[in-house]
């Protein structure tokens, strides 16, 4: 079935399309189901599928783009979608939403009383101090990595690249300490990892292994991937790789103060103090970045938390509407995706169950089960097809590292096939016309990082007579490159520009390559 990955809503039985309901909720795996949340329909756990369908058509009109979303209400999901190429069971990088779980770690470290919150950050680094600590380094104490507040300033801190090789513990505590900590707040991803330092430090393990039998596996989210420095620590202010449901999931436990299933399995004293303002971060009363500052959460405005990474992933919880909303996106508009869940959902939530409203609960599915990243536009064809399909076009050294292309043009209804040699490594990927071919290829998956390989879908079309453009969405990630190969003047200009990057430009200098 077509929207075996896109939704799942729960109908009542005494409905007229039970059968319908029957059909769609089954079509995922028995062992999907068997470990999914409960699921519901949005009436029945108090929130207007009006509503909810207003959010899903805003965000695809407005937002590029939202990669998935899942909506939990009383414990159950109401609502969720993934738009294709996207799935349910396909990992998504965090960002730094993985900060929120580097400060679980340092909680659960604490309760364990391998650490203590007043504990100076120099006591678990002699080896990698200064020969001179100044007096703002040595009062840097773990509660001020956690709320950002480590003195420092935002010149010193980019100086750390942890996606670099590097002895990183050590050039943290080289950089200058201009304010006394605790008195200076700068958003901080080194101060996180440094937390995840830390951890290890003090439990001999990375705060991956740390949390596996104490949150990831309760949780029911498998084994996620966390990337690691070259010093063998996991990144701790991003790097995380989860399943939108485990960010829901992930959202219950803080929402439930850190009982899941009967059990607790993060002290409630920690989940009240990590999700309360325990630094100011600005005064804009309009800003969902100046409401202040948690233990790596954001107090949000409207009485709720989160934890957010780059590009749009949110753990949003809303503990007065007993609700989480999970969305993963790869987009430069964060703020346009909030204020879309204050604007359209948050208005949608009653304190009671509302009565069943079969005609938007079908519009609402209908609408799931559509979705889909926007494919490239333009036309199926050129008058230069002919010319130029099957032809080799070699590029002279570059650091992109791309050493020759070849495109073997589809049609308007069959796939383009891109052959590029990249790094001496010659690789095939299928574009579609109007839709996303799947496969895997080695590339950089934006534009700081070096290429490796991963899962890729392409989709592909004509821009111009002779200008073909191929948008490569690498779907574990936020990111998506789009490749245009302009082929006037007997040459090849080859053009490559980022949806979004973390660093630097996001289009990459044109490269000219010339036919074989």
């Amino acid at each position: 079935m077509a929207s075996c990955n896109k939704l799942a809503v729960r109908f009542p039985k005494t409905l007229c399309f039970a059968a319908l309901y029957c059909a769609f909720m089954f079509c995922a795996s028995a062992e999907t189901q068997s470990a999914s949340l409960p699921r519901s329909t949005p009436e029945q756990q108090g929130i207007s599928s009006a509503a909810i369908l207003d959010f899903i058509q805003s965000a695809d009109q407005k937002i590029d783009a939202i990669h998935s979303f899942m909506l939990v209400r009383h414990g159950h999901v109401v609502a969720e979608g993934w738009w294709s190429p996207y799935g349910p069971e396909i990992p998504h990088t965090l960002f730094s939403l993985s900060k929120s779980f580097t400060s679980t770690a340092v909680g659960l470290a604490i309760s364990e009383g391998k650490l203590k919150l007043t504990d100076p950050v120099l006591k678990f680094f002699p080896g990698d101090a200064p020969a001179e600590p100044s007096g703002n380094l040595r009062a840097m104490r773990v509660r001020d990595l956690l709320t950002m507040s480590t003195g420092q300033h935002s010149n010193e801190v980019a100086k750390i690249q942890l996606d670099l090789p590097g002895q990183w513990t050590k050039e943290f505590l080289a950089l200058p300490v201009e304010h006394k900590p605790g008195t200076y707040w700068y958003y901080n991803t080194p101060a996180s990892y440094m937390l995840s330092a830390i951890v290890q430090k003090v439990t001999g393990q990375t705060v991956h292994d740390y949390l596996m039998p104490r949150i990831f596996e309760p949780l029911g989210m498998g084994n996620p991937v966390w990337e690691k420095s070259s010093q063998g620590i996991c990144l701790g202010g991003y790097g995380l790789s989860v399943r939108t449901e485990d960010i829901a999931r992930f959202g219950l436990l803080y929402l439930n103060h850190g009982k899941w299933n009967g059990k607790q399995l993060v002290p409630a004293e920690w989940v009240t103090v990590a999700t309360a303002r325990q630094a100011s971060n600005g005064s804009d009363p309009d800003s969902d970045w100046e409401q202040g500052y948690g233990y790596q959460f954001w107090i949000t405005r409207h009485g709720l938390f989160r934890g957010d990474g780059a590009f749009g992933q949110f753990c949003i919880v809303m503990p007065q509407q007993d609700a989480v909303v999970a969305i993963t996106s790869g987009t430069k508009d964060m703020a346009g995706v909030m204020n879309l869940v204050w604007d359209k959902i948050l208005p949608g939530m009653k304190p009671k169950a509302l009565h069943a409203d079969a005609e938007n609960v079908k519009k609402l599915q209908a609408a799931l089960a559509g979705l889909k990243l926007h494919t490239q536009q333009g036309a199926g064809s050129s008058s230069m097809t002919a010319q130029i399909s099957g032809k080799k076009f070699s590029f002279p050294a570059n650091e992109q590292k791309i050493e020759s292309v070849v495109l073997d043009c589809g049609s308007a209804s069959s796939p383009t096939t891109l052959t590029l040699r990249m790094n001496g490594v010659e690789q095939r990927v299928r574009i579609g016309s109007g839709a996303w071919e799947t496969g895997r290829m080695t590339f950089a998956a934006d534009a700081a990082r070096q290429p490796i390989e991963q899962s890729v879908a392409a989709s592909g079309a004509w821009a111009a007579d002779g200008i073909y453009k191929a948008k490569l969405a690498f779907y574990e990630t936020p990111f998506y490159a789009t490749l245009t190969f302009d082929f006037s003047g007997g040459k090849l200009s080859l053009g490559t520009e980022y949806n979004v990057v973390r660093r630097g430009s996001a289009t990459l200098p044109t490269l000219t390559g010339s036919a074989e």
